[in-house]
């Protein structure tokens, strides 16, 4: 349990330990879960050009906005997905999810997508994952990117829908939050606008379910 500004959050511990000093940053494949699932933020695996740094910021400075949040660090998480153009992929890693991975997100309502910074790969990693799980998302990196680049490639957003035969994704982007660094510190302008937008999204998500029980409660008075 620790104490974050003036309110308790009770977070699982990592099922194994962090690299560096102090055991900083995370190890690929662990998810460090909060007691409530509201957010999950999804970061790439850790290396020489990948470095997680915003999310541990990010997910610090949601903490301390009272939002309950996760943190998965990707096993696959460096390198591209199947999905991307051959003739640029290369020889390097492939980029994936687990089974595991999979329902760790789903169990989630709302999920931060931070997995690097060329709008490519940003676009094409967000598919991937979204393809996989049925959830909203929203999306944050350095470069500049819209809902019109994510809709060309087939994934569903808030604002812009990309063809039915196109459609390629379960979950939907529904928001975007760009000018983060990787491996820079996030400045309080981005944290503040993800923390608001996630509060948003986080209120509408928690006033449909409320809408949901309360006609299924109704429903189930009718049946009697």
């Amino acid at each position: 349990m620790i104490m974050i500004g003036r309110q308790t959050q009770v977070v699982d511990c990592r099922e194994s330990m962090g690299l560096a000093k102090g055991g900083g940053l995370a190890q690929r494949g662990t998810l460090s879960e909060a007691a409530q699932p509201d957010v999950i933020a999804i970061a790439m695996s850790p290396g020489r050009r990948h470095i997680t740094k915003p999310v541990c910021e990010i997910t610090y400075g949601l903490r301390r906005e009272g939002i309950q949040t996760s943190v998965l660090v990707l096993e696959a998480g460096s390198g591209l997905p199947e999905s991307f153009p051959q003739a640029s992929r290369g020889y390097g890693p492939t980029f994936g999810l687990s089974e595991k991975e999979v329902e760790q997100i789903a169990r989630h309502k709302l999920a931060v997508i931070h997995l690097g910074n060329v709008r490519s790969h940003v676009v094409h990693k967000t598919k991937e994952v979204l393809a996989q799980v049925d959830i909203p998302a929203v999306v944050v990196c350095q470069c500049p990117v819209d809902f019109e680049d994510f809709a060309k490639e087939g994934v569903k957003t808030r604002l812009v829908q990309p063809a039915r035969k196109n459609l390629q994704t379960k979950g939907e982007v529904v928001d975007i939050v760009t000018g983060v660094t990787r491996g820079a510190t996030c400045t309080r302008v981005s944290l503040n606008t993800l923390a608001k937008t996630l509060n948003k999204h986080l209120a509408e998500i928690r006033a449909r379910e409320a809408k949901e029980a309360e006609d299924q409660a109704r429903s189930k008075k009718k049946k009697r």
